[in-house]
């Protein structure tokens, strides 16, 4: 681990009471609304939008406003959470060499066999304020019996916390339950199926109200489980009739009732917290379903954009549908009073779009940014391409009034949010990066292929 680097605090202190000041004025920035924790992918709303805060930064490189730098054994593109002073990653290494993933697009071709030598699943706790390792668990051990996707590893599942619990999944391997201490708790196995292209699996796990909720998409035997948060014990199953969606699941809170929304090929469902099919409808989704389901405007968002297919949609849902909403005539979505708004095209392959303010932001693999009105789904601005150029497999994300989106490059563009596109700057960690950033109490944190960077204070990316 790298020393805790040394930030001039007369230039952060300065900069920080001008931020104040403008957020103030702009839109009342306190304190006590300071995003606390980040508990799953996407964070605790699965939005990718933290509350703005002075503290977080808005310009780096590897050694400009660092706290501090991890090393990470092994690899894995999972991403970090947050709860409290603990900073939680997982991680997977080889005793033998094996083909190391790759920038860019695959088009189906790449790995198709298990990766070789024995394999260490590794569960992770650092500090949040130092970076210091609290502990390390050697969750699983063996060979690998499925292949992987080439770009991808063995820990492309994030973890998810409840702030008593931490639940790891190792999608093809099992479903893990540490205390914040690393005592394992409880632990489900997981029997590994046969996936599309043998990519593997990838959706996350999210906790609700005492309930882990997971989702195994693939060619044999797809299912989605509910887990009892403290015991570990299965409280209900549903068979899926889909075969080729890796979405996290996202638990909707609305202004009627609670549900589980999962996005798939052949259908979008949302079940009830007791496994109930609540809805579904056919989408005529792309022929991967990756990006995952949020929430904003009091609509749930579903999307998929596989590039190789002409129909990408983005749908707006709206609360309260029963049944079945498929559309009586092809596309026509917004016949049924359930479905805001549809666009048929435009919708992103990996990454998931960003609702922030009233402009949704869609961030495409080979380089582009496009914008619309979250509330209509009409186009602000169309696309947009990034330069310098890059690729993009993690999500974007939003606070103090930029819109971040970070590149299989490690390079992080930050985009003045609005109706106009406005590249302010970039932000280069020079090594590979696909996972999404975690960002809570006033620090930005980015997972690297080999290092966990903690990113606090220091100058401004531009006065608004």
């Amino acid at each position: 681990m790298q020393p805790i680097r040394k930030i001039d605090l007369s230039i952060v202190s300065c900069w920080n009471l001008i931020l104040l000041v403008m957020i103030s004025h702009f839109g009342g920035y306190e304190a006590a609304n300071a995003q606390e924790n980040w508990s799953r992918f996407r964070g605790d709303r699965a939005d990718g939008v933290a509350a703005d805060d002075a503290r977080l930064p808005e310009v780096w490189d590897k050694t400009r406003n660092v706290m501090w730098s991890a090393d990470v054994p092994g690899l894995g593109w999972s991403c970090p959470i947050v709860w409290g002073n603990r900073v939680f990653l997982t991680s997977v290494s080889s005793d033998e060499e094996n083909t190391k993933p790759s920038k860019g697009l695959y088009l189906g071709e790449g790995t198709r066999e298990p990766g070789k030598g024995v394999h260490h699943w590794w569960t992770m706790c650092f500090d949040l304020d130092t970076g210091k390792e609290l502990w390390r668990r050697e969750t699983h051990a063996g060979h690998p019996t499925v292949p992987r996707h080439p770009k991808s590893s063995y820990a492309a599942e994030t973890a998810a916390t409840d702030g008593e619990r931490v639940y790891v999944l190792f999608g093809d391997v099992g479903l893990y339950c540490y205390d914040f201490e690393g005592e394992l708790l409880w632990s489900h196995p997981i029997e590994p199926k046969k996936t599309f292209y043998s990519y593997g699996a990838a959706s996350s796990p999210v906790v609700h109200d005492g309930q882990v909720f997971i989702v195994y998409d693939n060619l044999e035997a797809s299912w989605m489980a509910a887990f009892d948060a403290k015991s570990g014990e299965l409280r209900w199953k549903q068979d899926r009739q889909e075969t080729k969606s890796w979405a996290t699941p996202f638990v909707w809170q609305n202004e009627q009732r609670t549900e589980v929304v999962v996005p798939g090929q052949g259908r979008n469902r949302s079940y009830s917290l007791t496994g109930e099919l609540l809805w579904e409808f056919d989408g005529k989704m792309s022929s991967l379903v990756i990006p995952s389901p949020f929430a904003a405007h009091g609509m749930c968002y579903v999307s998929s954009g596989y590039i190789g297919d002409g129909h990408r949609p983005t749908f707006a849902i709206r609360p309260g549908a029963k049944g079945d909403i498929s559309p009586s005539q092809d596309d026509e979505y917004t016949d049924n009073q359930y479905i805001a708004w549809y666009q048929d095209k435009g919708s992103p392959y990996n990454t998931t779009q960003l609702v922030y303010g009233d402009y949704l932001y869609t961030v495409y693999d080979l380089g582009f940014i496009t914008c619309h009105n979250a509330r209509t789904g009409e186009e602000v601005y169309g696309k947009q391409r990034f330069s310098p150029k890059g690729t993009f497999t993690a999500s974007p994300w939003g606070y103090n009034g930029y819109v971040f989106c970070l590149s299989e490059e490690g390079l992080t563009y930050v985009i003045a949010a609005g109706p106009e596109f406005r590249m302010v700057r970039t932000n280069p960690l020079d090594a590979m990066a696909l996972a999404t950033p975690a960002i809570a109490q006033g620090k930005l944190l980015i997972r690297t292929a080999s290092n966990l960077y903690c990113l606090s204070g220091g100058e401004r990316a531009a006065v608004k």
